[in-house]
């Protein structure tokens, strides 16, 4: 479908502080949306803005051909779906799941008659609808689809087509999440080894800004190293030197009062790399270690 009509028409299931923000991104740019809530008082809002609001999620699906779904969990797509013809409907899922949900939640679809979209939102709910919020969408699974609606996908939020696979777009959003979480320990241990001292949170906050920035180096230096399996080459700080002077910083921690639970798997991981070969492994960066991660 990629008439106009077709286009100002869609359906959205799915009205917390994401699926309102949606909703309300499409209403402002003139388009229709039909949206459905377990718990109906969530629309009343939305429909005086002039969403149309369904009764029941089967009188959703059925007003549009486009079905955009954002619900808590891949449990609640499954039951808000439930016995509802899905025939010739395009099925965009913008819940946050893990890969292999979206895989089957993806057959699943499929074997009901829907082209399948599943989606990895990059987004809070205040950078939706934003223009330079820097938010985007992950998508994969059908690229017919994806082409089909992407004007309209787009309205919230950029998007990002990364593969057939439904479940490349949950696998780049969790992935980009791990580093988040990983840079945000990070910075919690950074902050609770001053607390107490005569050192103020604002004062180390931009040097904490630029060393981090400096450090980004790291993700393609890594890319580039998990690739080519070359591990020694132009290394400035190895794999033993870093072992060496983690010892350092567990200590300092200990001397601050500060747990350092946040930094030793890393730390762990690190001296497993170099304990399994030492010749081989000690004038390596640390990247090799990240093969000690896969099961």
């Amino acid at each position: 479908m990629t008439d106009t009509t077709a286009h100002l028409s869609l359906t959205l299931l799915g009205l917390g502080d994401m699926g309102t923000a949606l909703a309300r991104t499409w209403l402002a740019a003139g388009h229709c949306p039909t949206v459905w809530n377990r718990t109906p008082a969530k629309a009343a809002a939305l429909a005086a803005e002039g969403a149309s609001v369904a009764a029941t999620a089967a009188d959703a699906v059925a007003a549009s051909g486009l079905v955009v779904v954002c619900l808590l969990d891949d449990a609640s797509v499954g039951s808000a779906l439930e016995g509802i013809d899905l025939t010739g409907k395009d099925l965009v899922n913008l819940t946050t799941g893990t890969p292999g949900e979206a895989r089957a939640r993806a057959a699943w679809a499929e074997a009901r008659g829907a082209r399948y979209l599943d989606g990895g939102i990059m987004a809070t709910p205040t950078m939706i609808g934003a223009p330079g919020a820097g938010g985007y969408v992950f998508y994969s699974g059908s690229r017919a689809l994806f082409d089909s609606r992407r004007a309209l996908l787009e309205v919230p939020a950029g998007s990002r087509f990364v593969g057939e696979d439904p479940g490349h777009a949950a696998l780049h959003d969790v992935a980009l999440l791990s580093a988040m979480w990983g840079m945000f320990a990070g910075v919690s241990q950074a902050y609770a080894l001053i607390e107490g001292e005569d050192i103020a949170p604002k004062d180390l906050a931009p040097l904490l800004s630029e060393w981090l920035g400096a450090m980004g180096f790291f993700v393609g230096s890594a890319a580039d190293r998990l690739t080519s399996r070359d591990f020694t080459s132009g290394v400035v700080s190895s794999l033993a030197m870093q072992v060496a002077g983690s010892g350092t910083m567990l200590r300092t921690a200990e001397e601050q009062g500060v747990s350092a639970e946040l930094i030793t798997p890393y730390v762990d991981l690190l001296h497993r790399r170099l304990a399994a070969d030492p010749a081989a492994h000690g004038g390596e960066d640390t990247t090799g270690a990240i093969l000690l991660l896969k099961r």
